[in-house]
């Protein structure tokens, strides 16, 4: 059980974790940016 970090993850599953969610977070934040500029190319906003 010392092993285990405050979030009860060991060190190699919380590394999983963090290079998964590195590639989700990507991933939302370049068709967030995509979806924001085909809005704006269809109605300019300013």
């Amino acid at each position: 059980m010392a092993d285990k970090s405050i979030s009860g993850l060991t060190d190699e599953q919380a590394l999983d974790f963090h290079e998964q969610f590195k590639v989700t977070f990507t991933t939302f934040v370049v068709l967030s940016a995509v979806a924001h500029g085909l809005v704006y190319v269809w109605s300019p906003w300013f």
